[in-house]
């Protein structure tokens, strides 16, 4: 889907269409806000002038989404609001409506169904979608059942996407990118030198800014570079099944099937302070907070049908470094006091001196509520812990 999450804000308000507008920053509150003053006015009625303004922002927020507008000052996904401020200060900000999210994700999904059966959900804004045997796909490369489904998905949920075609899913992901908004590129196996080898690294899905880096100092740029080294020194330099795959990946390689059902691997929730926060001297707000996150973790699991068997946590400190803990138990859980006292003993085992910038917690080891195995001979307590957790809690509790 292009830019979505901006997207949809554009269905809110379409007098915004064609403005830098960024999505990101704190809860939603801008509706109500935009409205005081201006009772009965519809939210496509209100002035441009009176929408908040990136300049003004403040806080640690990092961006979701920017429209195509806003991305030509080089504001983009994962950006922090503070320094897209500098890039972009005339930029319209507005936070993220999940709830709208998911509804759009859903019908933009169902709609691609009703046509090519054989979709693979790849989050709320993606899919990969395999149209060999779908009548009439291969005509025009794939063209022409790209276009239908444009169009299909314009017609029910009034956003645009952008389709690649190609023989697999590494190529397919690259292609979807070419002529974004509202692009159809199409990929065939004798394309890749002149489409595909010209690329920077790290345009293939699954080479991050560290491997980017890393094989910056090899001197090796571009996927064609990638190419053209020998798997063995790949493999020399990033082991293994990451160098193997490397190669692979750089020849337009790709065995994955398209995937209509896979479970998830956890499930998290997580949030970045406006201000860092210690653990002493800010305890009860983070107490809240940590609580909050336990209590919501919880809601998406029962929501989702799942239950957990493991329960992290996840710091980031005033210096950026990340610390991870994580305990299993003996028994499913999706209970909220339940996950917040798992995820307090995993506090007692990292360190609290530094300020914390975020905090966010996770579930893992999952199955589906009511298909969990239960084993009557081992039944836990009822909270599910350690025999020694009943000991720790008031410790823990005191870390906030």
């Amino acid at each position: 889907m292009d830019a979505f999450f901006a997207s949809i804000e554009l269905l809110r308000y379409p007098q915004l269409k064609g403005l830098p507008v960024v999505i990101g920053g704190g809860r939603r509150q801008v509706d109500d806000a935009l409205l005081e003053g201006q009772p009965g006015r519809a939210l496509r009625f209100i002035p441009v002038a009176d929408f908040p303004r990136l300049k003004d922002y403040v806080g640690r927020g990092v961006i979701t989404t920017a429209t195509y507008a806003a991305r030509q000052f080089g504001v983009g996904s994962a950006m922090g609001m503070m320094k897209a401020a500098r890039l972009c200060p005339q930029a319209i900000v507005l936070p993220v409506d999940f709830e709208e999210v998911r509804k759009y994700s859903r019908l933009f999904k169902s709609t691609i169904t009703g046509i090519a059966p054989q979709m693979e959900d790849r989050g709320v804004d993606e899919v990969y979608i395999e149209f060999t045997d779908v009548p009439g796909g291969q005509r025009e490369g794939g063209r022409v059942l790209a276009r239908l489904i444009q169009k299909e998905i314009f017609d029910v949920t009034g956003l645009t996407c952008s389709v690649g075609v190609a023989p697999n899913k590494l190529l397919a992901k690259m292609a979807s990118e070419f002529n974004k908004p509202k692009g159809i590129s199409v990929v065939y196996e004798a394309d890749l030198q002149e489409k595909i080898w010209p690329l920077h690294v790290r345009k293939i899905n699954g080479i991050g800014p560290k491997a980017g880096e890393k094989l910056a100092a090899l001197q090796i740029q571009t996927i064609g570079e990638l190419a053209a080294q020998d798997p063995g020194f790949l493999i020399q330099h990033f082991g293994k099944a990451t160098g193997a795959w490397m190669h692979e990946a750089a020849w337009g390689r790709d065995e994955r099937p398209v995937v209509t059902e896979s479970e998830p691997v956890s499930i998290s929730r997580e949030t970045t302070f406006e201000r860092d926060l210690h653990a002493v001297r800010d305890r009860a707000e983070l107490g809240a907070i940590f609580t909050h996150l336990c209590e919501k973790l919880a809601d998406d699991l029962q929501r989702k049908g799942y239950v957990a068997k493991t329960i992290g946590i996840k710091l980031r400190y005033d210096d950026f470094k990340i610390a991870t803990r994580d305990q299993t138990v003996e028994a499913f859980t999706a209970d909220g006091p339940t996950i917040r006292k798992i995820a307090g003993l995993c506090l007692k085992r990292v360190p609290l001196q530094k300020r914390l910038r975020l905090l966010g917690v996770r579930a893992a080891t999952l199955a589906r509520a009511g298909e969990a195995p239960v084993d009557e001979s081992k039944r836990p307590p009822a909270l599910s812990l350690p025999a020694q957790a009943a000991t720790e809690f008031i410790a823990t509790d005191q870390l906030f």
